[in-house]
């Protein structure tokens, strides 16, 4: 039975010898959140208390990040956030903006308890749909889509041993960016990045994010997020924001220059980046989600990388289908070539009104 007024909710099970109490984490509880996230097998880098802080600074949207108590232990969390707009519609998602989420517990009844909690906040919030990015499905009456996949790999502990992992065609790339003579910077700012970044996603049709939405990452997360920035002669070339979490470093952000493809600098970039991940005595290189049939996926198959379909779940409430915003929906390709068009300082100052409503 679950009970939910303002922001507790409490299930009993008679099997349980304590209850199960959900409610929003405080400001109080985010070293707590933090605590349970590292240790808990189920959690990600997505699952971290500061995403609260990010996508209502960055983007102005609201936050339901829901806690599960049992005898005074955190048993469990879901980070929530309502992505509403006019354009793309009402939706309560686990985690917009990032690649994984969901209930990540440690029992059976504090999933259930944070379960149940967020589909009844998502009836009074009268969304379109439920969703839950998980890296394993857990409703098998629910909604899926097969679009993205993720690619995760071990990192060795031989710097030589990872190089002579790579394929061969691959490989020749990385030794072509080496022998231009390009090298490699870590940033405290977003300034080289968000040059690098913008110039390639204009470049691709997409909206850019701020600027400010990048710098809040590297505040919130340091000193687990930074900025790798490939150079030649002085030059930006390429560079990438990644993630640390445990083991595993994640590059999230990523971008290159136009003089990038010429000098294989994205190339150079992830295998530095994998380089420098070993130095550290990291095991796992997350190289991200990919939509099927684009060329970031065909790009990280190249490197040896094997796709992991990622079982997102949709639950309807209002809406009647699982929605497709995305750039593989054909209705938004004259709109992303209309992109490709704008000057890069137009697409600079509105993209970051558009992309905060796609999440």
């Amino acid at each position: 039975m679950l009970e939910f007024a303002d922001d507790t909710a409490t299930v009993s099970d008679a099997a349980d010898i304590l209850p199960t109490t959900v409610r929003l984490m405080r400001p109080e509880d985010v070293r707590r959140w933090d605590a349970f996230v590292m240790q808990c097998p189920e959690a990600t880098f997505f699952h971290r208390a500061g995403w609260k802080t990010v996508i209502e600074q960055a983007f102005g949207h609201r936050t339901f990040f829901f806690l599960a108590e049992s005898g005074g232990e955190i048993q469990g969390v879901l980070p929530l956030a309502q992505i509403k707009s006019r354009l793309f519609g009402n939706a309560l998602v686990s985690l917009p903006f990032c690649v994984y989420g969901g209930v990540a517990a440690s029992t059976e009844p504090a999933r259930r308890a944070l379960d149940q909690a967020a589909q009844k906040l998502a009836a009074d919030l009268a969304v379109g749909h439920l969703e839950y990015r998980n890296l394993k499905p857990h409703h098998a009456d629910w909604h899926t889509k097969d679009l993205y996949v993720t690619f995760r790999k071990a990192i060795l502990p031989d710097e030589e041993a990872n190089m002579l992992a790579i394929p061969k065609k691959q490989r020749a790339m990385v030794r072509k960016g080496i022998k231009a003579g390009l090298t490699s910077e870590i940033d405290g700012h977003a300034d080289r990045f968000f040059a690098a970044y913008s110039a390639s996603v204009h470049r691709l049709g997409t909206p850019v994010f701020s600027k400010r939405f990048f710098e809040l990452l590297l505040e919130t997360f340091a000193p687990d997020c930074d900025v790798l920035t490939i150079v030649k002669d002085g030059r930006t070339i390429s560079s990438v924001l990644s993630f640390y979490f445990r083991d595993e470093v994640i590059p999230y952000y990523g971008g290159g220059t136009s003089e990038a493809r010429e000098v294989a600098g994205n190339d150079f970039m992830y295998w530095e980046l994998m380089r420098r991940a070993c130095a550290r005595g990291l095991g796992v290189f997350d190289f991200g989600r990919s939509k099927r049939g684009t060329g970031a996926y065909d790009f990280k198959k190249n490197w040896g990388f094997e796709p992991q379909p990622l079982p997102y779940e949709y639950q309807l409430h209002q809406a009647t289908a699982v929605p497709e915003t995305n750039p593989l929906n054909p209705k938004y390709q004259l709109f992303i070539k209309m992109w490709q068009r704008m000057p890069l300082w137009m697409a600079n100052a509105i993209g970051p009104h558009i992309v905060k409503n796609l999440g």
